[in-house]
């Protein structure tokens, strides 16, 4: 289960489920964090104060930030320096073997995607994501990526066929691939090798979801499919082209419908539950 913003009502009931998390520093901590003083009493408040009955297993320092994005691009001079204070405080309580420190990317600081062999990050964000591919590397820590074929089918209907992007196309395209989901996590896996030269960074999968309503894409019966196929391939160990052979770490985006949410109407109807706690997709796992 991913948290996104660690308020004591969520950890209390989390006590002694043995349910593994994924904890968030939100973006407009960032700046605070940079104090290491301030990151040692936020990884006491939120992660020691709750690790012997909270199966807290990451610690994604940030969202979506990128150069890139008007809206998390204030963000990027915090993200690393915040990752670093916050993996020393970790390591002094012997906890780096058990509790990683990330960062969730979006697809977007990628170039070059198709054939997913031919991706790379693109040159003005080389400078940002480098460095941080390089401490998870030396803290063997996985990269976060929020992957959603959703937004590259309704971006370009014309070219992504929605059973590519559901798991329901029954033949490879020319890239050799059958689902966009498999195609654009190995594209951050190539991008990955080509900025480090090498691949010793694994990525889970921190967001992946399709909408139930709200606009062009929308639907139950498609999102049904998608979930459903999901899980299906994420737990199989098919794995991908690139990295076959094991089962993808991969979380639901998101347990709620939130009615509160800014942006496109589609943005309030990616929960997995209604408000009133009733599951839409009836999904097994």
């Amino acid at each position: 289960m991913r948290v996104y913003d660690p308020i004591p009502e969520t950890l209390n009931a989390l006590k002694d489920s043995n349910i593994q998390i994924m904890l968030c520093i939100p973006n407009d901590k960032l700046q605070a964090l940079t104090d290491p003083k301030e990151a040692y009493n936020w990884v006491v408040a939120n992660v020691i104060n709750y690790i012997k009955q909270v199966r807290i297993i990451y610690i994604s320092v940030g969202n979506e930030i990128s150069p890139l994005i008007a809206g998390s691009s204030q963000f990027v001079p915090f993200l690393l320096p915040v990752m670093e204070n916050v993996q020393r405080v970790i390591t002094s309580f012997r906890l780096n073997n058990r509790v990683k420190i990330s960062t969730a990317i979006e697809t977007g600081l990628l170039a070059n995607t198709y054939p997913p062999s031919q991706s790379t990050f693109r040159g003005d964000v080389t400078g940002f994501i480098k460095p941080i591919i390089e401490f998870l590397k030396q803290n063997n820590a996985p990269l976060l990526a929020n992957i959603y074929p959703y937004f590259a089918y309704i971006g370009d209907p014309d070219h992504v066929a929605l059973s590519y992007a559901i798991f329901a196309q029954p033949e490879p395209d020319s890239s050799g691939y059958t689902n966009l989901f498999d195609a654009m996590l190995d594209s951050i896996y190539y991008a990955i090798e080509k900025a480090i030269g090498e691949n010793k960074v694994e990525i889970v999968v921190s967001e992946s979801g399709w909408p139930s309503d709200g606009g062009f894409g929308g639907s139950m019966g498609i999102a049904t499919i998608y979930y459903r196929n999901l899980i299906g391939h994420a737990k199989s160990k098919a794995g991908t082209i690139h990295k076959p052979g094991k089962p993808i770490e991969t979380y639901l985006f998101a347990m709620f419908d939130e009615n509160l949410k800014i942006g496109a109407e589609t943005e309030k109807h990616f929960g997995v539950f209604y408000p009133d706690k009733t599951q839409k997709y009836n999904l097994t796992f």
